[in-house]
């Protein structure tokens, strides 16, 4: 997922009163800013190669792409790029008059949506987005993930069929691990049921559940097991231990402690 980069933006303008608005922006935001080697002004790249050239190798290298333009510009030279959501950097469009503020690809993984709000808000414009659960002021569980910095298994049908059922007014609770609690409630949970007790539920089409634990009791309701990466594992071994049984160590020794192997966040050692 790209929200594992650091936040880094490019910024395309190919106008004068692109460049404008761009040194608005800069005023206020970390932008690596690029333009036509006609237009280039202290603190802008020039596009070398030329423009979609330059947003080729800006779409690997960057977490968001801001492009003030018209939006049929953006499509047509970001369209041989495109893969999925789940991967693709954020994509913000701007008109050159700074009055829109478009969130065109990437909208919650990538953060697409958060960066159009921002973007609006330092230029007094109007934020342009067409996410259904945004539109109907609800959460979403892939924003939910981000916040949470969590995972799950088939996260892209899970996030299709929560989503739909959020927006579809359906009822989907949301439980998690009370040691978690804290950080849940600093998370979007609209349109989420809170529920208390995994043994005693109430009416629900859905439910996600917000745990390490690697098994959960029997529930009767669809439900979701959303992770958080919250395990360190320490590891220390012989130089030239085979990697699969560093592997089979480990994933046996969290199943012994009943933690999902989706938890694990980094391991650590020691460099000789």
């Amino acid at each position: 997922m790209n929200t594992a980069r650091p936040e880094a933006i490019a910024l395309f303008c190919l106008t004068p009163g692109g460049v404008r608005l761009a040194k608005r922006l800069q005023a206020s935001q970390e932008l690596t800013c690029f333009t036509t080697d006609s237009l280039l002004e202290p603190g802008f790249q020039p596009c070398s190669g030329g423009f979609a050239a330059a947003v080729r190798e800006a779409f690997s290298r960057y977490s968001a792409l801001v492009f003030i333009s018209a939006t049929g510009i953006a499509v047509r030279v970001l369209a041989p790029l495109i893969n999925e959501k789940l991967s693709d950097p954020a994509v913000v469009v701007i008109d050159e008059r700074g009055q829109h503020v478009i969130s065109l690809l990437s909208g919650h993984v990538g953060g697409a949506n958060a960066l159009t709000r921002r973007l609006a808000g330092a230029l007094g414009a109007d934020p342009v987005i067409t996410t259904a659960t945004d539109v109907n002021e609800l959460a979403a569980l892939d924003v939910l993930a981000v916040q949470l910095n969590a995972r799950m298994a088939d996260f892209r049908a899970a996030v299709k069929t929560v989503n739909q059922l959020l927006v579809s007014q359906r009822r989907v609770g949301l439980w998690c691990d009370p040691a978690l609690a804290d950080e849940l409630g600093r998370c979007d949970c609209r349109g989420f049921i809170p529920v208390d007790d995994l043994t005693s539920l109430p009416a629900l089409d859905g439910l996600v559940c917000v745990t390490l634990r690697s098994a959960l009791p029997a529930l009767g309701v669809a439900h979701w097991k959303l992770v958080p990466r919250r395990v360190v594992a320490g590891i220390g071994c012989r130089r030239g231990t085979p990697l699969a049984l560093l592997d089979a160590l480990l994933t046996r020794r969290m199943a012994q402690q009943g933690i999902d192997p989706l938890a694990l966040k980094a391991i650590g050692s020691i460099s000789l």
